[in-house]
């Protein structure tokens, strides 16, 4: 997949997130939050797969995203004032929310897994399967 493919696949991601999220569908709380949460997994793994460095592959990818997911689940035991009030605007709830929670980091790997595996899913040939530049 290319630079430009994970770039669009991560606007799509980020597109469809805010479609689940935003709107009032009376959903099922477990499907809006890990929806969601599926959802911004595999949002970074395309991030990460768009901005990687030259060389990386699928599983540098899956990795580097699934250490981001987690650093970034860890800062929700870290609070200061500044980071506070920046997890209270609609911003911060997207990017860093609230409260940790172990369900959040299995759904991430979930997402990141998925987005990973629709990369090298057993339609593709190996030989395209990769990231390519």
């Amino acid at each position: 997949m290319s630079r430009k493919r994970s770039l669009g696949a991560a606007a799509a991601f980020i597109g469809l997130g805010l479609l689940l999220r935003l709107p009032k569908w009376n959903l099922p709380l477990a499907i809006h939050h890990y929806g969601g949460g599926i959802l911004w997994g595999a949002m970074l793994f395309a991030l990460v797969a768009a901005v990687r460095p030259p060389g990386w592959r699928v599983p540098g990818c899956w990795v580097a995203a699934g250490v981001i997911a987690a650093g970034i689940e860890g800062s929700r035991l870290l609070h200061g004032a500044e980071l506070d009030a920046f997890r209270r605007t609609l911003a911060g709830q997207l990017l860093l929310g609230n409260i940790f929670s172990a369900w959040n980091l299995a759904a991430y790997a979930c997402g990141i897994s998925l987005a990973a595996l629709m990369i090298v899913s057993p339609r593709t040939d190996r030989a395209s399967a990769s990231l390519s530049a």
